[in-house]
């Protein structure tokens, strides 16, 4: 969850067409410093934020988020940046709680943004 536009709009959304669709948000383990995520004070949330709206909230380590993005690119074809590795870490980790049942993360960013890192190697 970065400003928590994004996650607001879809789960306003998806629970008016479904009300038991889970909407997952992620954000940064303490020490992680993942671009286009953040791990918000209570005190400086975004106005439009409404925990009601979210099931659940699942931590993403940096690494993990970075591991998942150079994953994406190499087996998936997808060359996204570390927040959408971080959803996609997420998404993976979720997987293995269920039984069955669709799972949809957002590829929020581009990963032409890293290749000035290390990211990529």
């Amino acid at each position: 969850m970065g400003t928590t536009g994004t996650i607001m709009g879809c789960s306003t959304f998806l629970k008016e067409k479904n009300p038991s669709i889970q909407i997952i948000g992620c954000q940064p383990t303490e020490e992680a410093s993942i671009a286009g995520i953040r791990r918000w004070p209570e005190e400086y949330l975004p106005k439009i934020f409404d925990a009601k709206k979210l099931d659940r909230i699942m931590d993403v380590s940096q690494h993990a988020a970075e591991e998942t993005t150079r994953k994406l690119a190499k087996e998936e074809g997808i060359f996204a940046g570390v927040s959408s590795g971080g959803a996609a870490s997420a998404a993976l980790r979720l997987s293995n709680e269920l039984k069955d049942g669709v799972i949809v993360f957002i590829v929020c960013d581009r990963g032409d943004r890293y290749l000035s890192t290390d990211l990529f190697g």
